[in-house]
C-alpha cells in the first residue's frame, strides 16, 4: 500500500475508494427504485382484485397469449410477488445502508 510519508498518494487512494463506493451505490439505488415501482404496481393490482366479485373473469398475459385464471390463484400469485418484492427491497436497502456507511467513513478519512 502507501507509506505514511506519502500523504498525496494516501489521499488519492482514499479518494479512489470513495469514488468506487459511490459508483457501486448507483445500481443499487436504481434497483431499489425499480422494486418500489413493482411493489406499487402489484399493490394496485391487489386493490383491483378486492373490487372484483368472486366470479369475475381474470386473465393473465403469458407471452402473446391471455390465459384465464381463477381469482384465488391470481390473488395468491400477487401476494407471493409482493412478499418476494418486499424481501428484495429489504435486502437492497440493507446493502445501500452498508455502502452509505462505508462511503461516509471514507469521506471522513479524506477530509
Amino acid at each position: 500500500m502507501t507509506t505514511p510519508s506519502d500523504p498525496q498518494q494516501t489521499l488519492q487512494n482514499l479518494s479512489d475508494e470513495y469514488q468506487k463506493l459511490q459508483t457501486d451505490l448507483q445500481p443499487l439505488v436504481a434497483s431499489l427504485q425499480r422494486l418500489e415501482s413493482q411493489s406499487q404496481e402489484n399493490l394496485s393490482v391487489q386493490k383491483e382484485f378486492s373490487n372484483l366479485s368472486d366470479d369475475s373473469k381474470i386473465y393473465k398475459l403469458i407471452g402473446p397469449v391471455l390465459l384465464k385464471q381463477e381469482k384465488a390463484e391470481a390473488e395468491s400469485a400477487v401476494e407471493g410477488r409482493l412478499g418476494w418484492i418486499e424481501g428484495e427491497i429489504k435486502r437492497v436497502s440493507s446493502q445501500i445502508e452498508d455502502l452509505q456507511s462505508k462511503s461516509e467513513k471514507k469521506k471522513m478519512e479524506v477530509s
